[in-house]
C-alpha cells in the first residue's frame, strides 16, 4: 500500500483528506505544519507528499525544498487556496510534481497522484539533480553539494596552482584518486603527466624498481632497461596511493628522492634529476603511524605539507541522490538499459544506509541495480544492501529473520558463489576485503 503524508494545518481539511485518500486504497500519515512533515520525511519512508502551502511554522514552499533536497525521487503536490502563476512556477522549478488549487476538485487530485506514481521522477528533474558541486572554474570529477565537498573543492582550488606537496587522507572508496586528479588537472603541470602507482600492490623488492627504474640485468629477469614512475612523471605529477604501505627502507628511498630531487635507478651509480610534485594518499593515520615508529617523522612532514581530508559518504549524505543519479545515468548507459530513476523507498534506503564501502560500494550497489531492475525504476527490491536497522525494527539479532541473519546469509551466499574467492566476494557486495573478514570473523568462518 502507498504511504502518502498529507500536511495541513486545517485540521478539518486534515481529516477529510485522509478519510477519502484512505478510501482510494492509499496509507495516510499526518502532519500539520512544514517542520513536522520534514521531521518525518527523514524519520520514515513515504511514497508521496501532499502539501498545503500556507502554514504557521513553515510554509508548503520551505518543506517542498526542504524535501526535496534530502530525497529528490519523493514527489511532492502542493495545494494552496492563494494560487498565482509565480508561486506555480516557483513550486515547479523547485522540484514539485504539480500545484492544485483550493478547493480541491478531487477527481483531478487522484487522477494526479496516479499520475505521479506512474511517472515517479521526471527525465528532466533526473537531469537536473546530476549535480557537480557547483558551476565553477574548477576542472573536477568529483559529484557532490555538501557543505563538506564545497569546502574540499575550495581547498583543491587554492591548493592546485602551487607546487606543494599534497597528503590526500580518507577511508577507503572515498574517492582520494579523483582528489588527486583534479588536484593536478588544475594544476600548471596539468598538460604533462600525471602517473600513479599503488605502493600496497607491489612487493617492496619491486617497487623500488618500478619508482625509480632500473638498469638491464640489475637482477632476475631485468632483460632491458626501464624508466621508473618517477622519470615517467617528470615535468608532472605522481600519486603514491596507500603510501602507509610502504616499508621504512623504501621511505628512506623516498625522502631522499624529495629532498634531492634526483633518483638513482636500481643497478646504476648515477644520478638523474627529476622534476615532480608528490601527492600521496591514505587511509590511515601517517602521524598516529610514525609516533609508533612504522613511519619515518622526516617523510611524514614531508609528504603532508597540505593534508586534504575527504569526509565519509555517512557523513555528507546529502551527496547520496546526486551521486545515484550520476552513476544510474553511467551504468544504463554502460549496459545499454533504459533505466529512469529511482523509486522512492529505493532512494530513502539509500540516504539511510551508512555505505561502509563509501563512493565505491554506493557505485557498484547503483551498477547492480541497473543490471537488475524489473522495471524503469531501481526499487528496494533490486539494491543488494541492507539498510541501517530503524528502531522500531529491531529484533534480536539470533532471529532467523533479523537484519544481522539476512545480512549473513547474503555474505556466506555470496562468497559461496564466488568459489571461496574473498576478494571477489568483497567487489561483488560492494564492501573492503577487511570489512569482509571482519563478517566472517563473526560468523566463525575463519
Amino acid at each position: 500500500m502507498k504511504k502518502i503524508l498529507v500536511v495541513d494545518d486545517d485540521k478539518a481539511h486534515l481529516r477529510m483528506l485522509k478519510t477519502l485518500m484512505t478510501d482510494w486504497g492509499y496509507e495516510i500519515h499526518e502532519a500539520d505544519d512544514g517542520t513536522t512533515a520534514v521531521a518525518r520525511v527523514r524519520e520514515k519512508s513515504f511514497d508521496m507528499v501532499l502539501t498545503d502551502m500556507k502554514m504557521v511554522h513553515m510554509s508548503g514552499m520551505e518543506a517542498l525544498q526542504q524535501i526535496k533536497a534530502y530525497n529528490p525521487s519523493l514527489p511532492v503536490i502542493i495545494m494552496t487556496a492563494y494560487s498565482s502563476v509565480q508561486t506555480a512556477v516557483n513550486a515547479l522549478k523547485i522540484g514539485a510534481y504539480d500545484y492544485l488549487t483550493k478547493p480541491l476538485d478531487f477527481d483531478k487530485l487522484k487522477l494526479t497522484i496516479e499520475r505521479a506514481f506512474e511517472s515517479l521522477y521526471l527525465k528532466t528533474e533526473n537531469q537536473t539533480l546530476k549535480i557537480r558541486l557547483r558551476e565553477t572554474s574548477l576542472n573536477h570529477d568529483i559529484i557532490g553539494n555538501s557543505p563538506a565537498i564545497k569546502a574540499l573543492l575550495d581547498t583543491i582550488q587554492m591548493v592546485a596552482p602551487t607546487d606543494a606537496n599534497v597528503l590526500v587522507v580518507g577511508e577507503s572508496g572515498t574517492g582520494k584518486e579523483l582528489v588527486s586528479a583534479a588536484i593536478h588537472e588544475n594544476s600548471p603541470r596539468k598538460d604533462q603527466p600525471f602517473v600513479r602507482i599503488n605502493c600496497a600492490a607491489i612487493t617492496e623488492t619491486l617497487l623500488e624498481s618500478e619508482l625509480f627504474g632500473h638498469e638491464k640485468g640489475s637482477f632476475t629477469g631485468a632483460d632491458k632497461a626501464r624508466k621508473g614512475k618517477f622519470l615517467l612523471a617528470d615535468k608532472g605529477s605522481i600519486l603514491l596511493d596507500e603510501i602507509g604501505e610502504m616499508s621504512l627502507a623504501m621511505q628512506a628511498k623516498l625522502l631522499r628522492v624529495i629532498q634531492e630531487k634526483e633518483i638513482t635507478p636500481v643497478g646504476s651509480d648515477r644520478n638523474i634529476r627529476t622534476d615532480v610534485r608528490v601527492i600521496a594518499s591514505t587511509n590511515r593515520d601517517l602521524k598516529i603511524m610514525a609516533e609508533e615508529g612504522k613511519f619515518r617523522h622526516d617523510l611524514y612532514y614531508r609528504l603532508n605539507v597540505v593534508s586534504i581530508e575527504i569526509p565519509p559518504l555517512r557523513k555528507r549524505k546529502e551527496d547520496i541522490p546526486s551521486l545515484a543519479l550520476y552513476f544510474l545515468e553511467l551504468f544504463s548507459k554502460k549496459n545499454k538499459r533504459d533505466i529512469k530513476g529511482f523509486s522512492p523507498d529505493a532512494m530513502d534506503a539509500m540516504i539511510r544506509y551508512d555505505w561502509e564501502g563509501n563512493v565505491r560500494e554506493l557505485m557498484n550497489c547503483v551498477e547492480r541495480g541497473v543490471v537488475l531492475a524489473r522495471s524503469d525504476y531501481i526499487g528496494t527490491e533490486d539494491l543488494s544492501f541492507v539498510p541501517a536497522v530503524k528502531v522500531e525494527d529491531r529484533r534480536e539479532p539470533d532471529e532467523p529473520g533479523s537484519l544481522s541473519r539476512i545480512e549473513e546469509k547474503a555474505i556466506l551466499s555470496t562468497l559461496e558463489s564466488s568459489q571461496g574467492n574473498k576478494s571477489e566476494t568483497a567487489r561483488k557486495l560492494g564492501i573492503t576485503r577487511k570489512t569482509l573478514l571482519k563478517k566472517l570473523k563473526q560468523y566463525g568462518k575463519i
